[in-house]
């Protein structure tokens, strides 16, 4: 089957309500955005979050509807969406990933050692994946996470008030003393991910109720009305969740997507 007739006949439990429901069941739109992520407490699924509410206009100007499937259990998804404000009626949880082995996802490096567990497995595996190994451009990532981006919008308001501990709070136009404004300065990004990793890391029982899955990657897939693919791309590794990470959701471009399979 293809991707939409996997997704259309798949039900999981919604965030919202606890209720095992279709995932495209309510989707009257012109397009219909599904998203699967990975494990709710990744940088991946947060950081796509994000990008989400940034452009909420765009989304809804286009008339998309939003779908979106995550690793975790329905405490993951109501913390998911206290934190990144993404609707808990959009979100629906995959305990064991089975949708993401459905549609053929990359499910992260997979070397054993026979003395650890599936848990212990997939943390070194994870590591490894974040050293760049079975993960392709996760490390050249990251350094543009440090290093700013002029291809990129400028993240962070002047105005903001920043909380990522260990640092202090700030305002955000202190990353014109980095190199000025209107694109992503250096640190910008970093920042935000460091905010993300805190809050993980604070309730990480919560985000990853099940560390066995921590290297599955996701993909996104862009339908329209009749359930024609437009786009999907489909993630080769830890933060490669877009085709254009400078603009995670420049594929929807004016709206005309056709773009299929990176």
């Amino acid at each position: 089957m293809d991707a939409y007739a996997i997704i259309k006949q798949t039900q999981r439990q919604r965030v919202s309500d606890g209720a095992i429901a279709p995932i495209l069941g309510d989707c009257h739109a012109a397009k219909q955005l599904v998203l699967v992520w990975p494990q709710l407490g990744d940088f991946d699924s947060l950081e796509y979050a994000w990008w989400l509410q940034r452009e909420a206009e765009q989304l809804q100007a286009q008339n998309i509807i939003i779908r979106a499937v995550g690793i975790g259990d329905r405490a993951s998804g109501q913390k998911f969406c206290d934190y990144t404000g993404f609707p808990a009626g959009c979100l629906f949880i995959d305990p064991t990933a089975e949708l993401h082995r459905q549609l053929g996802l990359y499910s992260g490096l997979s070397l054993k050692v026979p003395s650890l567990s599936s848990a212990q497995n997939a943390w070194m595996n994870l590591m490894l994946m974040c050293a760049g190994i079975g993960s392709p451009g996760t490390l050249a990532e990251v350094f543009r996470g440090y290093r700013g981006d002029r291809q990129a919008p400028q993240l962070i308001d002047d105005e903001e008030v920043v909380q990522a501990k260990p640092l202090p709070p700030f305002k955000g136009s202190f990353f014109k003393l980095a190199g000025g404004k209107g694109f992503q300065r250096p640190f910008e990004l970093a920042t935000l991910r460091l905010r993300n990793m805190t809050e993980v890391l604070s309730h990480w029982n919560t985000y990853v109720p099940d560390a066995a899955y921590m290297t599955q990657r996701g993909g996104t897939f862009l339908f329209n009305a009749q359930g024609e693919l437009l786009y999907e791309h489909r993630d080769r590794g830890i933060l490669g969740f877009a085709e254009d990470m400078s603009n995670p959701l420049s594929f929807l471009g004016d709206g005309s997507c056709l773009n299929v399979g990176s």
